[in-house]
């Protein structure tokens, strides 16, 4: 019987029925904050996690490594060639590091919070192909709303049975990193 509570519990929280608030917390700290596509939005969300109360350590272009004591992944997909260009990093480099580091996660157990912050200005083909590859690895996406107005977040999430919530702006990151962490 409480496996099927469960169940039908995951399966109303799939499906939205389930406001975050109401949720369990998904995530435990610390959280490492890392970019895919080294745009500046990664800077936003360490700022909003601090706000948040959150325990985490901001590295940019994160590798394997710096997963040792991190508890919980928090990635910031979206991509700027000038911010990879800073980091000293090129497209294949940026796709290599992050693919790794996603499948360091997976093997130490390591859940992972998606974030696009940037809306619709910070869409375009790669940060669309970088969703598409590194969205499925997630537990939960937050994103801002005027990035998912052609419904990708919204697809793939759906497809891969990730739990999707939509903020108006950044600032309203806050509350919903609180909800989402221990």
């Amino acid at each position: 019987m409480r496996k099927m509570r469960l169940f039908c519990a995951a399966l109303l929280l799939l499906a939205g029925g389930i406001p975050l608030a109401a949720q369990t917390a998904l995530f435990e700290q610390p959280a490492l904050i890392t970019s895919a596509g080294q745009s500046a939005d990664v800077q936003i969300a360490s700022v909003q996690a601090r706000k948040a109360g959150l325990q985490s350590v901001l590295v940019k272009a994160a590798g394997p490594k710096d997963l040792a004591s991190a508890k919980t992944l928090v990635l910031v997909l979206g991509a700027s060639l000038k911010g990879l260009g800073a980091a000293g990093l090129d497209t294949p480099k940026e796709k290599a590091r992050v693919a790794g580091l996603l499948a360091e996660a997976k093997a130490k157990g390591i859940p992972v919070l998606m974030l696009h912050l940037g809306g619709e200005a910070r869409r375009g083909d790669l940060t669309d192909e970088m969703a598409a590859a590194y969205l499925p690895y997630a537990r939960l996406a937050i994103v801002v709303k005027s990035g998912n107005k052609d419904g990708l977040f919204t697809k793939i999430c759906k497809d891969k049975a990730i739990p999707l919530q939509e903020i108006e702006k950044t600032l309203d990151l806050v509350e919903p990193l609180k909800k989402a962490f221990k």
